[in-house]
């Protein structure tokens, strides 16, 4: 199991949310370009980063995000935004090492379908949650799809990941929702990732017991704030 360090992106700025809300975010005062060479140095296998701006339609930080994935020399998985072939083909073409594919896999599943036959091992599945049921449009958005009956959908479309967030823990610290992540990754053999509310060592400890074959964690406020460790993390989970 693999902690990937995550670097949230609004209007060039590293941020987090709380519970998904956009118009309060949490900033962090560092450079995101030495922070991604940080997390490489540290021992990171790979990194993930959401642009915000992206979701709503705005790419004003398509440059940042590319000098990010150079310095960082590491795998790179990005979300936000990213809605059609001809954009999964241009970030795959620049370097990207995974799209995202959130609010597309409930609107057009067959693009999921395309894009993992065109690009194997590029392309994961973002479910974010709130209440068992999928949320769209930056999480502001609630459908009436189940997240397993979502996942389940995707076991024959080559996907090389599902990205699991709850949104009601997502930037809260209060730790993440280990049963239902378990339940989910249990239900599925699509390696399934955990997002949400990772806020300490036992967290992580937590999801890599947690009775499911569970592929990583990402985390991100932890890692700023220094509740977590990455290097301690990293030897943690290796353990």
């Amino acid at each position: 199991m693999m902690i990937y360090p995550t670097m949230e992106i609004q209007n060039g700025r590293c941020v987090s949310l709380e519970k998904g809300r956009l118009d309060e975010p949490l900033i962090w005062h560092v450079d995101p370009v030495e922070t991604a060479k940080g997390f490489a140095a540290a021992g990171a296998e790979w990194m993930h980063i959401t642009d915000f701006n992206a979701i709503e339609g705005d790419y004003r930080n398509e440059e940042l995000v590319l000098k990010i994935i150079r310095a960082a020399g590491i795998p790179v998985q990005l979300g936000g935004g990213i809605r059609d072939m001809a954009t999964i083909e241009r970030w795959i073409g620049k370097g990207l090492a995974r799209v995202i594919l959130g609010t597309v896999a409930v609107e057009n599943p067959d693009l999921v379908r395309e894009a993992a036959r065109e690009f194997p091992g590029k392309v994961a599945v973002g479910i974010d949650a709130r209440n068992g049921k999928v949320a769209t449009k930056g999480w502001a958005e609630e459908t009436d799809v189940m997240v397993t009956d979502l996942a389940k959908s995707f076991e024959d479309a080559g996907v090389a990941a599902i990205i699991y967030t709850d949104i009601l823990r997502d930037g809260a610290m209060k730790g993440p929702n280990v049963e239902a992540t378990a339940d989910l990754a249990n239900a599925v053999s699509i390696p399934v990732i955990a997002s949400g509310g990772v806020s300490s060592l036992d967290d992580l400890r937590a999801l890599k017991s947690c009775g499911a074959p569970l592929n990583g964690a990402i985390s991100g406020r932890a890692l700023y704030d220094g509740a977590i460790d990455l290097k301690q993390a990293l030897a943690t989970l290796k353990a």
